[in-house]
């Protein structure tokens, strides 16, 4: 058996508290794969052109960047479990407004508020599960949250395949996506407040009973307990302001060029556009959409293997691997396309797809979130997830949004030579600031990465 699994295996509450959050990663992932089906139709029925397009698709990244910033914000003022629930609730009711809009602005409207709840549980979840989760297992549990997003992109390309030859079909695609946010407002209510916030609220009985349910054998659950309290009491308060002290500077840079990076390789223009990809080869849209099931399923297989690879080779390994072999796939897209190779292979553009989301799925997907759920300060570490969420989803944006016309404007062969340029860019990055953060208890990291002094002195307290 492998060794995350034998560890995970001896903690089935942490197991059940993760997998419940990660529930909020199904929004975004549903709600991302969804999209790319119905589009085919939605500019059909609603008379989309190119620009309608970009902002049906781009409209759920504007509400996502407020939705983070809110989020990182609610997650300390009412507690990460709340934040999550209320998410769950607002996706809910813009779910069914999407699937009854008459008009292509009232779909735009309804998937800003999507983006909203979307944005506020992408920045919560990874925080919410880190602080639970013990390090031996932490690189494993917090991307259930990837792994749920990659499930949630898998359904809806199985719906809108399911749905495609269905009467007022992109309806019914976007209104299922209500489901999603009824299991995590289910799901919120059975798991327990972060035992950080808690200690924040000082509520330490609570925080305790917590720590001591999450972490078993030798795990020393009282040592983390007043590791904790001894930042909380030495750090000041933090928020937006805290974040530009000199001693966060550089994981925040690492954390914002993860961010930035994720996007910039041309991530959710394979996820939102995959079937229109596959139009380019010459398919017609049903035959595209059922060949666009293969990157949802690769998405979910390689996320799977990320999970049980994390904590064993570590995530700066994989990073750097899974950006490489992005960058050859979205080479081989450039080429497919600048010589013709529509009609002599088409297969070779399927191929590229698959494997730029295999590549993908082991290293830029889960191992952003991750990290961004450990480099940072407890005093910080919510206000920090949210900026670089915010990031994240700016970045999605001008990048989905402006897809479509730098296709027109250069060519699809430069459009994905310039994607390609980005992955080299991301490689040296990672090889250059990058640290590992495998095995490490969140204040360790801390630590190595400027942490103020209280901080450091409670870490060597607790290793020495």
């Amino acid at each position: 058996m492998p060794s995350y699994l034998r560890e995970a295996s001896r903690n089935p509450f942490v197991l059940k508290i993760s997998l419940l959050a990660a529930l909020g990663g199904l929004l975004f992932g549903y709600d991302t794969g969804v999209i790319s089906g119905a589009l085919l139709y939605i500019k059909k029925d609603l008379h989309a052109g190119d620009l309608a397009q970009s902002w049906i698709v781009a409209g759920l990244l504007v509400g996502a960047v407020f939705g983070a910033l809110a989020g990182g914000r609610l997650a300390d003022l009412i507690s990460r479990r709340w934040t999550l629930l209320i998410s769950g609730v607002v996706y809910v009711a813009a779910a069914l407004a999407a699937a009854s809009a008459q008009s292509s602005g009232q779909l735009v409207a309804a998937r800003m508020v999507l983006g909203l709840a979307v944005g506020a549980a992408s920045a919560v979840v990874p925080l919410y599960i880190a602080e639970h989760t013990p390090p031996k297992i932490r690189g494993g549990t917090v991307s259930y949250n990837q792994l749920m997003v990659t499930i949630g992109i898998l359904v809806a390309y199985l719906v809108d395949f399911a749905l495609r030859n269905t009467a007022s079909n992109w309806r019914w695609m976007l209104g299922l996506g209500a489901l999603p946010g009824v299991f995590l407002v289910i799901g919120m209510l059975f798991v327990p407040y972060s035992p950080r916030w808690l200690m924040q609220r000082g509520r330490r009985d609570e925080a305790r009973e917590v720590l001591r349910r999450t972490r078993i054998g030798d795990d020393d659950y009282e040592g983390e307990l007043a590791e904790i309290e001894s930042v909380l009491s030495e750090e000041r308060r933090g928020g937006i302001r805290a974040l530009l002290r000199p001693s966060l500077r550089p994981a925040l840079v690492i954390g914002i060029g993860l961010a930035v990076i994720q996007q910039i390789v041309g991530v959710n223009t394979v996820v939102y556009f995959s079937p229109t990809i596959l139009t380019y080869t010459g398919l017609h849209a049903n035959d595209a959409i059922a060949q666009a099931l293969s990157v949802g399923i690769t998405n979910v297989v390689f996320t799977v293997i990320a999970v049980l690879l994390l904590d064993r080779v570590g995530r700066r390994a994989l990073l750097i691997v899974g950006t490489a072999g992005l960058t050859v796939a979205l080479a081989t897209l450039a080429a497919f396309f600048a010589f013709h190779w529509q009609d002599s292979a088409p297969w070779v553009a399927l191929v590229a797809l698959v494997l730029f989301m295999a590549s993908f799925a082991i290293g830029l997907g889960p191992v952003f979130w991750l990290m961004i759920s450990e480099i940072f300060p407890l005093s910080v570490r919510g206000s920090a997830m949210a900026v670089c969420s915010v990031f994240n989803w700016v970045a999605n944006f001008f990048v989905s949004y402006y897809f479509l016309q730098l296709v027109d404007a250069i060519g699809k062969a430069w459009t994905f030579s310039l994607y390609a340029l980005m992955g080299i860019v991301g490689i040296v990055f990672f090889i250059t600031k990058v640290p590992e953060t495998k095995n490490r208890t969140l204040e360790e990291i801390e630590h190595d990465l400027g942490a103020p002094a209280a901080s450091r002195a409670s870490t060597r307290h607790r290793t020495a």
